[in-house]
């Protein structure tokens, strides 16, 4: 009896995963549409499980010289995300919340800095959890 309870749980845990990662490969393709052609994928897909109040953090480099674009995304509509960038002393250099939670940004980097992406669920929003994805591209200036 015990193993069969071992075996479901494990099966549930692998289900649960695979559902997972379905919705995160789902909003990440959502949130490439705020790509544009004129701008390129840093690479990476920077993703977090959020429940409830968490916050999820990412670094990134952002090297001078280029226009970058970062893209915010969870569930299917705009707007569900929280996320804000700050550099390495944690001073703010956005925040959507003050643009009524824009799904992106661009901004122009002039020297080469450490930045920390903070991302979180929108609490004006019915969302309980969620996955999040943040997309960085850049093009040259």
């Amino acid at each position: 009896m015990k193993s069969k309870a071992i075996y479901f749980s494990v099966l549930l845990t692998l289900f649960m995963a695979v559902n997972v990662k379905a919705q995160c490969d789902t909003i990440a393709n959502i949130c490439e549409k705020h790509l544009t052609n004129d701008y390129i994928s840093d690479g990476q897909q920077y993703r977090a499980l959020l429940l409830d109040d968490e916050m999820a953090e990412f670094h990134a480099t952002f090297y001078g010289g280029a226009i970058y674009r970062i893209a915010a995304c969870s569930g299917l509509d705009d707007g569900n995300l929280v996320f804000s960038l700050k550099d390495r002393d944690g001073n703010d250099i956005f925040n959507n919340e003050n643009f009524q939670y824009a799904p992106y940004w661009d901004f122009q980097v002039n020297s080469t800095f450490e930045g920390i992406l903070n991302a979180k669920l929108n609490p004006n929003k019915d969302n309980t959890s969620g996955c999040a994805v943040l997309l960085i591209s850049f093009k040259e200036q």
